[in-house]
């Protein structure tokens, strides 16, 4: 099988593997060669895909979405990155998780303060109009 993974602004990979194992929000899975064609959404965590040498690559996403789709498998994440160190990869993504939550936090504060801006804004409108 071929396997793309794929990251907003780069390729993180590009090989032929054997087999893909990762995490769905209903449950683990592996694909195979012969697997059916296939569509899930990945959670956060690691993807792990076998070399046909057998040799196993972790690869760490913060979400995504997996296609299989004949003899290729594209997987399009918001971040992802490959290493052969799983407990760095752990720290990876919790460290993105982390930054991807301050983030939310940040953004539901600004949209707060605009509503409140918003709401001032035709108070005064409807003193003057």
């Amino acid at each position: 099988m071929r396997l793309r993974i794929l990251a907003p602004v780069s390729v993180v990979m590009d090989e032929e593997v054997y087999k893909v194992s990762g995490e769905a929000s209903n449950g683990s899975f592996t694909l195979l060669p012969r697997h059916i064609d296939f569509v899930t959404t990945l959670v956060p965590g690691i993807l792990l895909y076998e070399k046909s040498d057998g040799q196993e690559i972790p690869v760490a996403i913060s979400g995504a979405t997996l296609v299989k789709c004949g003899h290729e498998v594209r997987v399009s994440a918001r971040n992802a990155v490959a290493g052969s160190d799983l407990s760095q990869l752990r720290k990876t993504i919790e460290q993105e998780l982390e930054a991807e939550s301050e983030h939310d936090a940040s953004l539901k504060s600004t949209s707060a303060q605009l509503e409140i801006e918003l709401a001032r804004r035709f108070m005064e409108l409807g003193r003057h109009g």
